[in-house]
Order: C-alpha cells, then structure tokens, then sequence
C-alpha cells in the first residue's frame, strides 16, 4: 500500500463526499465540507491517495477563541475521514501529520479536535481544559483536545473556541 498525501483539487470533490459518507455511515460531515468551501472559509484539506483512489480527507479551518483578547490563532481539525477498508492502516496518522505541519506552516499557533481521546493524544493533543480552552459545545472535557503547534503560544491565553456556524448543523 502506498499512500501520497496532498492538497484537495477541484476534481477530488465527488471522492472526498464518498470518503466522508463511507467512513461516517451518513452524509453530514460531507456536507460540512461543501458548505465550508461554498462559504470561502480557508480551510487546509488534505487527501490521503491510492492510486488513482482517493481513500482519505483531512479538514482543517480556522476556529475564534472568544474570551480572550491575544492574538493566537487556531485551526480546528475535522472532519477526518479514511474509506473503511483501510481504516487502522495508519492512513489517517498520514493525514494528521501532514496536517499539523501545514497548519504550523500556515502560520498557526495551535490546532483544536473534538474526536476520540484514544486516539488523538499520540499527536500531541490533550484535553483543552488544562489551558482553561473550552469548546463552545457541550461534550465531556476528555474529547475537546488541543496541541500546540508553536511553544508556549498557548501560555496565558483561555477561553471558548467557536467554530464556522456550519459545524453546528453537524
């Protein structure tokens, strides 16, 4: 198995759908996407590449820390999404990766998941609440994680993450 990762391209839209409603049983987080792109939001999405398939999606965009006047920035991640035959493959790991280094690239100071805390922790994420970051939506403190992508970027600041209004439809 060899699996590229790279930037979604315009032809990649009807697969990164495919991924996403295989891997979730259902077709919200696809539309989320869709909607993020209708809306212009400045996303980083990756598609993790078997060729010629595309088996997999990463999505990150921009998150608001309200409470906090600082002035760092954050990424949200998700959705992240690999075709269920490879999934416990290590092609989501492929995307995370690349992921965050494109986030830090970007100029990014941290990046922010609301996922499984059996997972996501390897990444370097842990939960949000031990830098006083809550999410906007009520979840158990274990599953809303951040990881700084710069040093210290995170010292001092707190606050509530708000994500782009199409998330709440998810």
């Amino acid at each position: 198995m060899t699996i590229h990762i790279r930037e979604e391209e315009a032809a990649d839209r009807f697969a990164i759908w495919r991924v996403n409603v295989e891997a979730f049983g259902r077709d919200a987080e696809a539309v989320l996407v869709n909607e993020l792109r209708e809306d212009g939001v400045h996303c980083i999405s990756l598609v993790a590449e078997e060729a010629p398939l595309v088996v997999g999606h990463i999505l990150f965009s921009p998150v608001d820390l309200t409470g906090d006047d600082s002035d760092v920035r954050l990424v949200g991640l998700g959705p992240m999404s690999v075709t269920p035959a490879l999934q416990k493959r290590g092609v989501g790991s492929l995307l995370v990766t690349e992921g965050l280094k494109r986030c830090l690239a970007q100029g990014y100071d941290a990046a922010v998941v609301l996922g499984y805390p059996e997972y996501y922790p390897r990444f370097g994420f842990s939960p949000a609440i031990t830098y006083n970051i809550r999410s906007e939506y009520v979840v158990p403190e274990e599953v809303f994680m951040i990881r700084e992508l710069k040093k210290d970027s995170l010292a001092g600041v707190s606050g509530t993450v708000r994500y782009h209004e199409a998330f709440a439809e998810v």
